[in-house]
């Protein structure tokens, strides 16, 4: 097993017992929850008569089934105003921070955690969401968690669980251009496999790694999760502590910063840490990287040819021939000129405000395609207002995308924002199951920000490299 890696120190350091099962009982030091998957679990606790036992370690929002553009109460969905209501009125009684539409705070849960600083180095962090791995771009230990577990959480503030392996995924060398984040996870997963993670925590580290600021590290470890791995992390280094001290928690409280800084630095993975695997990829070799099929393992470099299934190994074949019939492409040839009816900028993976200023650099002075739908959703009211007052809104909207509230929006299937019938839709978000943004026959493409607005200017998966200057007259 691993020795002297942050994983290790944390897990330790936030040990409660070790529990007759083989598990070990954890302290939680943050616990985010939103609308969809809190309400059964606070029902649990009532029916035990049992109160939240630390509320202040409890920070609530709501996203999943916001619309993203009339918010007007009550909702149109009424299984969304249902969940709505319930989360405001268990947030009011146990006395946790709601962040909801009228406090200019709500957003997508793994947005707002880091912008307010309550996302930190050392901490471990879960929340009702597959994605929570998101937190780990900060040195935390950060997991999804079911609804029962949300219970426990809420009751007890800890949780079982079984400790695991921790491969170390060196990124050397340095990205080109039209290559970002998410083209870095993109390949991790189509190597090692949506399954290769399994049993394991995944570090982050190498040159690629270290250069990106802290929304890239966010995508990377957003997607652990697509990988198989149980959680990511970047180690803590200047990065990440100036990126803290920006943060509401921190910014005018320096001597809090100041007293927690020793702690952050001392959890990094010593320089002799040992691994259970080491993996080495090398980022100057890397070119933008798009999903030819339905799992985000299912991809390709945009220049590459989509693979023929029989050249796979044997328990990969069926599901890549119901993949591309699903897809509608052809082994051989490459995903350049893949037609595309709809292009999503959002979700927990890229919705933050480089994202943004990194696709309106490629959509100003442009035009979107006569036969797409754009859509650019914010990650939180934060950012939406930081966007704003940089104009970016109006170099989407001038260019024909819808400028939206914050929320998951188009990432999935459970607010107003869905693929209708077959449409294909170049999506910069984190999953391309079917049916996983509203319609059984819609087909995602998984990108990079600046690929998706390129997908929405030439109405079909475009190499952004090969796009030419934009010259203003």
């Amino acid at each position: 097993m691993s020795e002297g890696t942050l994983y290790d120190k944390v897990w330790e350091n936030h040990t409660v017992a070790e529990l007759p099962t083989g598990q070990t009982q954890l302290f939680v030091g943050l616990h985010l929850i939103h609308e969809v998957t809190s309400p059964q679990a606070f029902g649990m606790l009532e029916e035990r008569d049992m109160e939240v036992a630390y509320p202040e370690l409890t920070h609530a929002t709501v996203d999943h089934i916001v619309p993203t553009g009339d918010q007007s109460r009550p909702y149109v969905d009424e299984a969304a105003e249902e969940m709505m209501r319930a989360l405001e009125q268990n947030a009011h009684a146990a006395n946790i921070d709601l962040a909801d539409p009228t406090t200019g705070r709500q957003g997508i849960v793994h947005v707002i955690g880091p912008e307010e600083g309550l996302t930190q180095p050392g901490m471990t962090i879960v929340c009702g969401d597959s994605h929570t791995s998101t937190h780990g771009a900060f040195g935390a230990l950060a997991f999804g968690i079911g609804t029962s577990q949300i219970r426990d959480v809420l009751a007890t503030q800890s949780i079982a669980m079984e400790k695991q392996h921790v491969r170390r995924i060196e990124v050397s060398g340095s990205l080109g251009k039209g290559v970002e984040a998410k083209d870095v996870i993109l390949e991790i997963i189509r190597r090692l496999g949506t399954d290769g993670g399994v049993g394991y925590v995944y570090e982050y580290a190498g040159d690629v790694i270290e250069s990106l600021d802290m929304e890239g590290r966010m995508s990377i470890c957003n997607m652990s999760i697509e990988g198989g791995a149980r959680a990511g992390y970047v180690n803590p280094d200047e990065t990440t502590y100036a990126f803290l001290r920006e943060t509401d928690r921190f910014r005018d409280d320096a001597a809090a910063f100041e007293s927690l800084l020793p702690y952050w630095q001392s959890i990094r993975s010593d320089p002799d840490a040992t691994y259970d695997d080491v993996v080495h990829i090398d980022g100057s070799e890397l070119e933008p990287v798009v999903t030819w099929g339905t799992t985000p393992g299912q991809g390709v470099g945009i220049t590459q040819p989509i693979p023929d299934p029989e050249a796979l190994p044997a328990d990969k074949r069926q599901s890549a021939r119901e993949a591309q019939a699903h897809m509608r492409v052809t082994p051989g040839e490459t995903m350049e000129g893949y037609e595309i009816d709809v292009a999503f900028l959002g979700s927990c993976t890229n919705a933050r405000l480089p994202d943004l200023r990194r696709a309106a650099g490629i959509v100003e002075g442009r035009v979107v395609h006569p036969s797409v739908r754009a859509l650019a959703v914010p990650g939180s009211q934060r950012v939406k207002a930081a966007a704003e007052a940089e104009g970016l809104d109006d170099i989407f909207t001038d260019a024909g995308f819808e400028w939206r509230g914050a929320g998951c929006s188009m990432c999935l299937g459970m607010n107003p924002d869905q693929l209708e019938g077959d449409e294909a839709c170049a999506s910069s978000s984190n999953r391309n199951f079917v049916g996983r943004q509203g319609s059984k026959d819609g087909r995602t493409v998984l990108m990079n920000p600046q690929m998706v607005a390129a997908a929405a200017i030439k109405g079909h998966v475009t190499d952004v490299r090969r796009l030419p200057e934009v010259v203003s007259v």
